[in-house]
């Protein structure tokens, strides 16, 4: 069969920069799940985008669908004739619903007996038939929050769209899409190349925007900036490229030119963070570092035009930045003018949560979880406490009020300069620590206490308000402070009971909370347990069954957690793991068919067997043997001497009927049984595992 290349271009007004890339991807994938659905065979797919333009290609599409068999099961041949073998109402109107007559049906066994069948078989349709519908549900289908309606029609879509090109090979796909006619012309650069594009084929799709002043390969983009930006910078040092910049830069610009401006080196007196966060959060610009690493006065702007006058294309990025850097410095000279414990009495003026009260009653729950965390990890409670009674406080800062991503780390620089003691100033920066996936978590042991405080705080009254996080809703990033605390616990070797301190977090919540707010919370946290070990760390092979037995262990800290999966990781590669796993399945279900209460009390008169009597002994010396290793945690010891029962247990199960008919014989066989079960139960639930 015949294969060409398909394009799909959607021409709009300037796309939203952050989530260019997604649509640009979802759109993709839209288009693949169609022609997958319609059965169109295709190769390879890739997608493009610009700030004015969303593109897939596919290659190799097929032109026609295959031919599809077609089955249909009608009614049973028992009710479809009469007594003179004459089709009834029901026969005769599910063959004309076919197509066909009663006697082109087949009669085929079916889950209940015979039925009538037709069989048949569809044509495939032109590919070029199904195209617009398939591209229509995938547009339709994009992920846009908000979508907005523009002109007369009643066309939505994220930005209003001007053209739409589709080709299949050289042909042109006629549809209406978004208001707008499908045909072959696309356009460049919005001032390089303004006019109508012609497009002649999807092969000639990039070489031609390219000719045009558009580059609409992404990577290729990407790449371009980055290598510009660092040749440039290389004359003074070296250009901060922060990835997540470079995309939203990239997704920017169609025709990227960086250049480099400058600013007055009076502003470098500022903490290094504020200039840096005025060049890369308000004007998207990449900072430039010396070979010392020190900031420097210079940054690279990226401009989406090939000026004919790139000085007064700098002129103008560096007239722009100038006054932001006046903004700041006298932001910075005002707040420190009072103290930062001053404001913290106005924190009362500042709500949290309307139901949880304000950032003042939050830093007052904060200051005594802190202090009972850092007298468990042996931190300073008074470092603690003082810590958070300052922890908020920034955030009535000029400085944050205008670049709320720098609260904490200005904490810290107003903290040193009022001479707080230097733990209680870093302590205020690593509350918010980790901020993101791969971020740092807290180092010093005052800012572990704080910023386990302040997000178990969160985490309970949230829960207690019933706002928890359902799906793609998490207005409180209660995700990302479950997984900086369990990430905090692990990376720092915390032995804290984690459990204890979510009691005590939904306790001092100043709302009326139903009974099973904490289990909720725990439950939260374990689950996001759960998550990053099955999402697999290199070298880890945690499985959704081994972390289920180690948490019927019912341990109440996520460090001992972590200590049982790697111990049960190393045990189940041993050549009894198999063996042990079965035998305590097993002994689940005979225990759980078992009439009565068991106690494990064993008479030893009541032993016949010799398998069970030698089972006893043995589980009598495993007891003596591991019960001190177990309460040392030394649990890869315990379960090696644990894996010697092995044969002594598949003898036993080889050679005793432990459901005995004599009651007494039984009951001891059970609870011979239960104690053998109690043993493994103290580290984990082998039962749960496979085998």
């Amino acid at each position: 069969m015949a294969k060409r290349d398909f394009l799909f271009e959607l021409g709009t007004e300037e796309l939203p920069p952050k989530s260019l890339f997604t649509l640009a991807q979802a759109l993709a994938d839209g288009i693949a799940k169609g022609l997958a659905a319609a059965s169109i065979a295709h190769a390879e797919i890739e997608w493009f985008a610009t700030p004015r333009r969303l593109a897939v290609r596919v290659h190799g599409v097929a032109e026609r669908q295959p031919d599809q068999e077609i089955k249909r099961q009608g009614p049973a041949v028992a009710n479809a004739f009469d007594a003179a073998g004459q089709p009834t109402k029901a026969a005769s109107g599910f063959a004309a619903s076919c197509g066909v007559s009663v006697e082109e049906l087949q009669q085929v066994d079916g889950p209940k007996g015979r039925v009538l069948m037709f069989v048949g078989t569809r044509n495939g349709e032109p590919t070029t038939t199904l195209l617009p519908g398939i591209v229509k549900a995938s547009l339709d289908a994009l992920p846009i929050a908000k979508r907005m309606r523009w002109g007369a029609g009643d066309a939505e879509f994220v930005r209003p769209v001007h053209w739409a090109v589709m080709l299949f090979g050289t042909t042109v796909v006629e549809a209406e899409l978004l208001g707008v006619r499908t045909g072959n012309k696309s356009r460049g650069h919005r001032f390089h190349a303004p006019g109508a594009l012609e497009i002649s084929s999807p092969a000639k799709y990039l070489p031609a925007l390219k000719k045009a002043h558009v580059m609409a390969d992404v990577a290729e983009r990407r790449e371009t900036i980055r290598r510009k930006a660092t040749e440039l910078a290389q004359a003074i040092g070296e250009a901060v490229i922060e990835d997540a910049l470079l995309d939203e830069v990239t997704a920017l610009v169609e025709w990227p030119v960086p250049l480099i401006g400058r600013f007055d080196e009076r502003y470098l007196q500022l903490p290094q963070e504020v200039p840096i966060a005025t060049m890369q959060d308000h004007q998207r610009y990449f900072p430039i570092r010396d070979a010392q690493g020190k900031l420097c006065n210079a940054f690279i702007a990226v401009a989406n035009i090939e000026s004919r006058d790139p000085d007064k294309v700098r002129d103008g990025n560096e007239r722009v930045i100038r006054p932001r850097l006046a903004d700041a410095a006298f932001f910075w000279d005002s707040d420190r003018r009072e103290r930062l414990e001053a404001r913290r009495v106005t924190l009362k003026s500042v709500t949290f949560q309307a139901k949880l009260g304000s950032q003042y009653d939050k830093v007052e729950r904060v200051s005594r979880l802190a202090v009972r965390i850092a007298e468990s990890i042996g931190a300073d409670a008074a470092l603690a406490r003082r810590a958070a009674e300052l922890s908020k406080c920034d955030l009535l800062t000029l400085m944050v009020g205008e670049f709320p991503e720098l609260q904490g780390l200005m904490g810290k620089y107003y903290a040193q300069l009022d001479g707080e003691p230097e733990e209680v100033c870093v302590a205020l920066e690593e509350q918010y620590w980790p901020r993101f996936a791969g971020d740092r978590v807290p180092e010093t042991r005052t800012g572990i206490a704080l910023a386990l405080a302040d997000k178990l705080d969160t985490l309970a009254g949230i829960f207690a308000i019933g706002q928890k996080p359902t799906g793609t809703r998490d207005p409180f990033g209660l995700r990302r402070a479950a997984l900086g605390v369990l990430r905090t616990i692990l990376e720092r070797q915390l032995d804290l009971d984690l459990r204890q301190l979510v009691e005590t977090a939904v306790a001092a919540q100043p709302v009326e909370k139903k009974p099973e707010v904490a289990e909720e919370v725990w439950t939260y946290i374990v689950e996001r347990l759960r998550s990053s070990y099955l999402e697999g760390e290199a070298g880890r092979t945690v499985t959704t069954e081994m972390f289920d037995a180690v948490l019927a262990s019912r341990t109440q800290s996520v460090l001992d957690m972590d200590v049982r999966l790697r111990a049960l990781e190393r045990f189940l590669k041993m050549s009894e793991a198999e063996s042990l796993a079965a035998a305590n399945k097993r002994i689940v279900n005979i225990l759980r068919k078992a009439p009565g209460d068991l106690t494990g009390a064993v008479d030893t008169s009541r032993l016949q067997d010799g398998a069970e009597r030698q089972l006893f002994e043995h589980v009598l010396s495993m007891e003596r043997a591991v019960n001190p290793l177990f309460a040392r945690r030394e649990y890869g010891q315990a379960l090696t001497q644990l894996a010697s029962l092995r044969d002594d247990v598949d003898r036993f199960f080889d050679s005793v009927m432990v459901m005995a008919e004599d009651a007494d014989v039984r009951a001891n066989r059970l609870g011979l049984l239960l104690r053998l079960r109690g043993l493994f139960l103290q580290f984990a639930d082998l039962s749960r595992l496979p085998g």
